[in-house]
């Protein structure tokens, strides 16, 4: 019994702490305001950057939106780094008033193709926007980019939202997404810490951005390894909610576990590679965003915590019911659930309160049976290149 009730305690206090990190940012972002930005007349010049490997079916639409800003033409420029595209692929590009950089690497990354691109460039920009390939911005994202730039800032995170909702799958991912946006980024700041980046939909100081990434050595999550850089060095990253950038959701099971994969596998990595320095910075230099930011990368993926806590609380609270004791734990347990679910009702947008979103959820138990295999799998995906093919166009930002 007394094993039984250590088990049960360790569990409890490893998923209450969890649970508690997200709980608190979740209410946090309840308090969320965006602040205006007024870029005082001053326009900068904006390079986009637009890695894509075999993007073949997205990507002469995506280039051709970017041309669409408002913002001066002559005052950005649209890069797309193409990485093994098809010959009449480059030729559609190239007739396009953009610049087009072309790439090729025995193991392709997205550092890579983005060292490559700011080498080739010889024009003197202000501000570097990285971009997926699947990604539409919103007419003005450039606009509050450069506004935001006036208030010597080094980072900005911009609103990475859904482009398409058009299966259940890519309504948890897009979910999934609002929730990492909440927790991660609005409650952050709100709280006075960094916000979280997350690898496109993003903008820095151009220069700055250009000597970062010259140190960057990562296969999988350049993005962590910029971020975790940035906050050692004390550096301040803003989120800006009302600059959107559209972003593709998955479609498939397949690619939910191979994208989760990838994730936490190099957040793993990077949480024992910096998790001793960030300590010793917390201890020496008061850095608490270095060290949150390492505290961040062991959190469980909030749909496993949803189901761990689900699956731990039932379990627990049926057993000590027939062992007939431990009803304080019971208490504990039925406490932990509740905080959990209110988390998620904090965090998820109300737009997503419909009858898509219940349907949706019938896929939740697969999903997290699909984040339980790639915990299983994910030995070595960060170093190892895993692409995601896109498909949706700008038809379903559209018709949403």
């Amino acid at each position: 019994m007394l094993l039984y009730t250590i088990i049960q305690t360790v569990l409890l206090c490893l998923l209450g702490l969890a649970t508690l990190y997200i709980l608190v940012f979740s209410i946090a972002s309840l308090f969320y305001k965006q602040k205006i930005y007024a870029d005082n007349g001053n326009l900068k010049k904006i390079a986009v950057l637009v890695p894509g490997y075999k993007e073949d079916g997205v990507i002469i639409e995506v280039a051709t939106l970017a041309l669409q800003q408002e913002y001066p033409a002559n005052l950005y420029d649209v890069v797309i780094i193409a990485d093994s595209f098809q010959e009449e692929t480059i030729a559609a590009l190239k007739s396009l008033p953009i610049k087009v950089i072309e790439v090729s690497f025995e193991k392709s990354t997205k550092s890579k193709a983005l060292n490559k691109a700011m080498a080739a460039l010889d024009r003197d920009y202000d501000i570097a926007v990285v971009l997926d390939a699947d990604n539409v911005m919103a007419k003005d994202f450039l606009k509050k980019i450069n506004a935001a730039f006036e208030y010597d800032f080094i980072a900005v995170q911009g609103h990475r939202t859904a482009k398409n909702t058009n299966n259940s799958w890519a309504i948890l991912d897009a979910i999934s997404e609002e929730i990492n946006n909440n927790i991660f980024r609005k409650g952050h700041r709100v709280l006075g810490l960094s916000s979280a980046i997350i690898g496109s939909g993003m903008a820095f100081r151009y220069n700055y951005f250009k000597t970062l990434m010259s140190t960057v050595t990562a296969v999988g999550g350049f993005d962590k390894e910029i971020e975790l850089k940035m906050l050692k060095e004390g550096r301040k990253i803003v989120y800006l909610d009302d600059a959107v950038v559209y972003d593709e959701k998955i479609q498939k099971s397949e690619v939910f576990g191979n994208q989760r994969r990838r994730w936490l596998s190099a957040q793993i990595h990077y949480f024992k590679k910096d998790i001793l320095t960030a300590t010793k910075h917390l201890v020496l230099k008061g850095n608490v965003d270095y060290f949150d930011k390492a505290i961040q990368f062991i959190q469980p993926p909030r749909i496993l915590l949803l189901g761990a806590v689900i699956l731990c609380s039932g379990a627990f609270i049926l057993i000590n019911y027939f062992v007939g004791n431990q009803s304080s734990l019971t208490s504990y347990w039925i406490l932990l659930v509740v905080a959990c679910v209110m988390s998620f009702v904090f965090s998820v947008p109300r737009s997503f309160y419909n009858l898509k979103t219940v349907n949706a959820l019938a896929r939740l138990p697969k999903g997290m049976f699909m984040m339980l295999l790639s915990l299983l799998k994910i030995k070595g995906a960060n170093k190892t290149f895993i692409h995601t093919q896109h498909t949706s166009t700008s038809k379903e930002i559209n018709s949403k």
